[in-house]
């Protein structure tokens, strides 16, 4: 795939049990959020998280507009999540660099131990130069987890001399995506 504003794609595409730490390019901000979600059936609310992650949901819930070629993640899907309001709505395309669907079992309920969720890079437009990935994770333990990972520099000398503003923007959307994930793992 070509049309990325990085030359380190990839990298966000950890699957289970790969750590989430460590082999991270260099020179980049790296954003790096989890939590463990409580749910009295923690299959069922992976398979819920998965899909909303998979289905855009996730940002729609952080407040994000979405604009997307297809209405669920997969490899090579041109997506532009948009923050703000109206005319200040500031675009950010992206495409999908990889996909991970749910794995199931025989019995069509989700395995233990895997990740499910996708990873995009930036293109020409967005503020920022990197990439993101989502992963809802159910552990080997039955545990259910969100995880966030973001690795990204600012695109332009303009966003640059606003890095502390677009630093402050990005921990915020995180958050919701914490929050968001929150309400879709029930």
């Amino acid at each position: 795939m070509t049309g990325f504003t990085y030359t380190e794609q990839g990298r966000t595409e950890r699957p289970y049990p790969q750590p989430l730490e460590g082999n991270w390019p260099e020179g980049y901000r790296l954003v790096r959020r989890d939590v463990a979600l409580a749910a009295k059936d923690p299959a069922r609310a992976f398979a819920a998280l998965s899909n909303g992650i998979l289905s855009w949901q996730l940002h729609r819930l952080a407040g994000l507009r979405v604009s997307a070629d297809a209405p669920r993640a997969a490899v090579g899907v041109t997506v532009s999540p948009g923050f703000g309001v109206g005319r200040l709505r500031l675009g950010a395309p992206c495409r999908v660099i990889w996909a991970r669907e749910i794995q199931d079992d025989d019995g069509g309920d989700p395995v233990l131990g895997q990740r499910a969720g996708f990873g995009y890079g930036t293109l020409a437009g967005h503020p920022a130069r990197g990439e993101e990935g989502f992963y809802a994770e159910l552990t080997s333990q039955g545990q259910l987890l969100f995880r966030v990972a973001a690795y990204s520099v600012p695109s332009t000398l303009a966003y640059r001399l606003g890095a502390p503003v677009a630093r402050l923007a990005q921990d915020y959307v995180t958050e919701r995506y914490l929050k968001a994930a929150c309400e879709l793992a029930v």
